[in-house]
């Protein structure tokens, strides 16, 4: 069965879509195969694979692949239809092989107050209790489809029903921060969430109406794989002098806060695993500098810094050169980034 990892933190701007997206790509490249979801209602991940640069693009792509997106592929459930939930034909991403998108739909976060309402009453209401089930359910089905050895999902920064339910019942989690006050703050806040939702999924897969429903609530059994921190500049190959002091807060924040609670809660792996992978108490699992220009370069191409070449940068000569390297760094943070997941996913 396929590995389900999410990615969340309930802060924006920390470069989840950024991290999916590149993530999934060097998991293809090191021979796995990935299915990416968007979660989003923003559909950020969905916009870096499809072609949708014209302003009714994404609508057209709805209305000429019926069934092709994450609100259509469960609205069987979301809607009591008497038709099972099948496997998303998914769109392959171009550029490399093994990997494919679930994308996402802007009207996903209409269904929100439907399956929060099934997360308090499914056990009173009959009719609910297909729906906290039916997200794990789509995604095993897809994964089993396509012969997926991970699931990586993209979440939108928030709060709500539908995340609680992605992360919960997600085999891991990985959380994107970056080196600010805020993200110190928001860690301050997955302390006191995580575990919370961690109790309500064991909670529900003990009760009958979910166990014994069309899309049954899964067993929980979420790990936290660690944080991966991003935007923030270099200078002379470091961090420069203000981010570095907010590397040293995540840490702390981490280490004393974050973990502990997870720890509390049985969200951690065993430490021995964490230092197989070459991790310490941070649980950083890699620290990624700007893209800067290459950003565009990107965006353009449909494809990760990592894997742009000289034709997509459209670069000559020394800019070339310095670009190059930059791109050949970028290609081994990711290469180890990935390797640490198929480590402690072992």
């Amino acid at each position: 069965m396929a590995i389900t990892i999410a990615m969340f933190n309930n802060k924006g701007g920390v470069s989840k879509t950024t991290t999916t997206f590149n993530l999934g790509w060097m998991l293809a490249e090191r021979g796995h195969t990935v299915v990416m979801v968007d979660a989003d209602p923003q559909c950020n991940l969905t916009g870096m694979v499809l072609d949708i640069k014209k302003e009714d693009a994404l609508d057209v792509f709805y209305q000429e692949n019926p069934g092709r997106n994450l609100r259509d592929a469960l609205e069987p459930a979301f809607a009591s239809r008497p038709k099972p939930l099948e496997a998303v034909d998914c769109v392959e991403v171009d550029g490399i092989e093994n990997l494919y998108l679930i994308p996402g739909h802007v009207g996903l976060a209409e269904d929100e107050v439907s399956l929060g309402i099934a997360q308090q009453l499914s056990e009173s209401v009959q009719a609910l209790k297909n729906l906290p089930g039916s997200f794990r359910f789509l995604f095993d089905k897809t994964a089993e489809k396509y012969g997926a050895d991970y699931v990586l999902i993209d979440l939108s920064p928030g709060l709500g029903a539908i995340n609680q339910n992605l992360v919960a019942t997600a085999d891991y989690f990985i959380v994107p921060a970056s080196p600010d006050v805020f993200s110190v703050m928001a860690l301050e806040s997955l302390a006191r969430v995580l575990p919370r939702w961690s109790r309500w999924a064991e909670n529900a897969a003990r009760l009958d109406a979910l166990t014994s429903a069309d899309y049954p609530f899964p067993e929980p059994d979420l790990k936290f794989l660690g944080t991966v921190i991003q935007r923030y500049r270099l200078k002379s190959g470091t961090a420069t002098e203000g981010f570095r002091a907010y590397f040293d807060e995540l840490d702390q924040e981490v280490e004393t806060v974050l973990a502990p609670a997870l720890d509390t809660a049985g969200l951690l792996l065993p430490e021995a695993k964490y230092k197989e992978a070459g991790m310490d108490g941070s649980l950083r699992l890699i620290s990624i500098p700007d893209f800067n220009s290459l950003v565009t370069n990107s965006q353009q191409a449909r494809k990760p810094v990592f894997a742009l070449t000289k034709e997509d940068t459209e670069s000559r000569g020394f800019v070339w050169d310095t670009q190059k390297a930059s791109i050949d760094s970028f290609h081994q943070l990711f290469s180890d980034l990935a390797e640490r997941i198929e480590v402690l996913t072992s």
